[in-house]
């Protein structure tokens, strides 16, 4: 028996070649297609439309190629009502529950579309009615969901919106990867400083996601620099990142190796040890600052310009510092109170960290990967991050030029 369903595609579809992996995802699955329609935008601004007629072996078949085209930005043209159940336990989405993409989505509830407030990856999607009747929806991560929410199960009823950017050319085109080692550092740094400046402007909030080798690199006092003069807003980093700050700022070294020859210091593979030690004795990292045990860097001017930050642990944290969060799940959902309204992210030389704040960001946000292994750029656009630009450099002379560009 054959199964067909038709799905629309609309947007920058051609010169993002998005419908191309569209129709390779449907061979690739096993299913067939037909072109029943194909509009063409006449500009680089206009968006083109297509409407695919898929045909498949079955209904499992066609429900899971449904889900990857979603992804895409691809929804079924005849989408119906979403269909709503309701959760039995906490922390337990209903089975057949529909799983979230990080693109804005729209949610069909009594033949009305519905924006999501907080688009993210990987959640439920949970629909909610006031009192007045007002109809809400929301996504919700698994853990924090509660005996009687409405969750919407399967793909009838949801449909999201593919990324807007087009390209500035169509065609083929040398260094046109999301990542590359060759494409022009002053060009990115200028592009960069200016989504930078427009998000202040605009009153959007800058994130910046830190790695110790920001620290390790020399970039720790741009950071500082950075935060001082009001370009970054919110701070996600690790213990290491934190520790290894403090430990530049108060003893001149990082991880034991001199922040200004470069060189090993005597005893100094104890020194980050030391320098956790005392800020557990005073409590936390704004405690040590108003006693002035530290006088300077990247934690000292969060804590001076009340700028929020979330150290999220690991198992092989030293320590750690009393300010990391070493509940993951915890942190996780601290990091979702600081995510509405970035507008910018900034991934410095980390994977871990980066992966784990794509995977909160709506695909909506510029995102810029700086690091010097292009892996990681690729990483996150495999997790779903596909909105990230990779800059492969050293983090630290590109945080100094960063900082010098915007006058910090």
């Amino acid at each position: 028996m054959t199964v067909t369903e038709t799905f629309v595609l609309e947007g920058h579809i051609v010169d993002s070649l998005l419908l191309a992996k569209v129709l390779d995802l449907v061979l690739e699955l096993g299913a067939d297609y037909e072109l029943s329609e194909v509009t063409i935008g006449r500009t680089s601004s206009d968006a083109s439309r297509a409407v695919i007629e898929v045909r498949a072996d079955d209904d499992d078949v066609l429900d899971r190629l449904a889900e990857q085209l979603r992804v895409h930005g691809a929804n079924p043209k005849d989408p119906g009502d979403a269909e709503v159940v309701t959760a039995e336990v906490d922390g337990v989405l209903p089975a057949g529950f529909h799983s979230t993409t990080n693109l804005a989505t729209e949610v069909r509830v009594g033949r009305h579309w519905v924006s999501v407030t907080n688009p993210e990856m990987d959640c439920g999607l949970a629909i909610d009615t006031d009192a007045s009747g007002s109809v809400t929806a929301r996504t919700v991560p698994m853990h924090r969901v509660h005996a009687g929410d409405r969750i919407v199960i399967g793909q009838a009823g949801v449909r999201v919106q593919p990324p807007t950017s087009a390209r500035g050319a169509a065609g083929f085109e040398f260094m046109d990867s999301e990542v590359s080692s060759e494409k022009p550092k002053g060009l990115l740094l200028a592009t960069l400083a200016e989504r930078m400046r427009e998000a202040r402007g605009s009153g959007q909030k800058v994130l910046a996601v830190c790695g110790p080798a920001v620290i390790h690199t020399g970039g720790g006092p741009e950071i500082a620099r950075l935060v001082k003069a009001g370009f970054i807003d919110v701070l996600f980093a690790g213990n290491g990142f934190a520790t290894h700050d403090i430990e530049s700022n108060m003893l001149g070294t990082s991880l034991g190796i001199s922040v200004t020859s470069g060189a090993g210091t005597e005893g100094g593979h104890s020194n980050h040890l030391r320098v956790i030690n005392e800020i557990r004795r005073h409590g936390s990292i704004a405690a040590a600052v108003e006693a002035g045990l530290i006088g300077g860097g990247a934690m000292y001017e969060c804590v001076q310009r009340g700028v929020p930050f979330v150290l999220g642990g690991s198992i092989r944290d030293d320590g750690p510092l009393p300010d990391t969060m070493t509940d993951v799940v915890a942190a996780a959902d601290r990091m979702r109170e600081l995510v509405p309204g970035v507008g910018v992210a900034l991934m410095l030389a980390t994977t871990l960290h980066a992966i784990a704040t794509g995977n909160l960001l709506p695909g909506s946000v510029d995102t810029w990967c700086i690091d010097i292994n292009p892996a990681v750029v690729t990483k996150l656009a495999d997790r779903g991050s596909h909105q990230a630009r990779g800059v492969v450099t050293d983090v630290g002379p590109f945080l100094r030029q960063l900082a010098d560009l915007l006058g910090s």
